[in-house]
């Protein structure tokens, strides 16, 4: 990325739409501001209100279209972020990623699906979408989701 490009021309690049935060699905906030860090709560791959997702992987969903939803999730984490930022440009570093993955019991290709993700915040914030991760293999996750990520970020 030159200097002078902004994340939001980067997003219009990648043709990526940020949208609205998805509203919360309990009684929390989808993120919020403590000292230079952004705590992102737990974003599904909802697009327009609607789970796009549902299943196990290793079971009725391949590893393709586990990488596709963890990318989503990673787009509404963005949208997280850009509600209590509001400037994109201010972040410092994507931190921390942790990745939940709805797994048949012999499904061991976690990092795979999660990588949509790692590679998503790579593409809009270049090195400094660089982060840890962890990716972990659950017996379930809210709404039939099949996975659920959740983000630290640096401002």
């Amino acid at each position: 990325m030159t200097l002078n490009k902004t994340i939001e021309d980067r997003l219009r690049e990648l043709e990526i739409e940020i949208p609205s935060v998805p509203k919360a699905l309990g009684s929390y906030t989808p993120a919020l501001i403590s000292g230079n860090y952004i705590f992102v709560s737990g974003q599904l791959p909802i697009q327009d209100g609607m789970m796009v997702y549902k299943g196990i992987l290793g079971r009725d969903l391949s590893i393709e279209q586990g990488y596709q939803a963890s990318r989503l999730c990673a787009i509404n984490s963005i949208s997280a972020i850009k509600s209590v930022l509001e400037d994109l440009n201010k972040v410092k570093r994507i931190v921390k990623v942790n990745g939940y993955v709805c797994s048949d019991n012999k499904f061991f290709d976690q990092p795979k699906v999660i990588n949509g993700a790692s590679e998503l915040f790579y593409e809009v914030f270049g090195e400094l979408g660089k982060h840890s991760r962890s990716a972990i293999g659950v017996a379930c996750l809210p709404l039939e989701s099949c996975v659920e990520i959740d983000v630290v970020a640096q401002f």
